[in-house]
């Protein structure tokens, strides 16, 4: 049984460099469009980042500058978190 328990722990420490490809990142950019029929954004970094559907667009127009918190999900960015910054 310790054995089996090592051997698990083992796997688990060799596999954690997958797991951390799913961790969130984040960007400091400024707005560029926001899309409140496809519940996006686009920022001055090129990118488009998706919002989930409870997502709030209040206060949020083009030229404000945002820091953006997401995890990439099927080569799509996906919003966790967005901070207004002054």
């Amino acid at each position: 049984m310790r054995l089996l328990i090592a051997a698990l722990m083992a796997m688990a420490v060799f596999l954690s460099p997958l797991a951390a490809s799913a961790e969130s990142a984040d960007v400091e950019a400024v707005i560029t469009n926001v899309d409140t029929t496809n519940l996006s954004l686009s920022l001055d970094d090129g990118k488009k980042y998706q919002a989930p559907e409870e997502f709030n667009f209040e206060g949020l127009e083009p030229g404000v500058k945002v820091l953006v918190f997401y995890t990439e999900v099927d080569g799509k960015r996906v919003i966790n978190d967005l901070e207004v910054l002054q």
